[in-house]
């Protein structure tokens, strides 16, 4: 019985191999995700004039102690503008000053604590 399983995987090491890659591309697919949306609208920021615009992407703060960290801000003379990139899906709802958004799919809501 240990020989016949033996068999069947040197026989099939490739689909053993690919398995295991989709299960480790599913465990890192949110971070795979995040990267992707943040290089994507970085992307699309270095469009814009740079004459008129400065673009900081990835800018690590530390302040009391703390660090946090802003993924883009642009700066001109319209004003400053942070840019926090999420890959969600659905709608994004929220007013400027509450204290929780809403995501909402279809009829699914969740609530964001920003």
């Amino acid at each position: 019985m240990f020989e016949i399983i033996i068999s069947l995987l040197s026989s099939f090491w490739y689909l053993v191999l690919l398995i295991v890659l989709v299960l480790i591309f599913n465990l890192f697919r949110p971070k795979i995700n995040g990267f992707l949306g943040e290089k994507s609208v970085s992307l699309i920021l270095s469009r814009l004039d740079p004459t008129k615009y400065k673009i900081l992407n990835d800018v690590m703060l530390q302040i009391n102690g703390r660090t946090t960290q802003i993924d883009h801000i642009v700066i001109s003379n319209y004003g400053i503008f942070v840019i926090e990139t999420k890959n969600y899906k659905g709608w994004i709802v929220g007013k400027e000053f509450d204290i929780y958004w809403r995501q909402v799919i279809y009829k699914r809501k969740e609530i964001l604590q920003l």
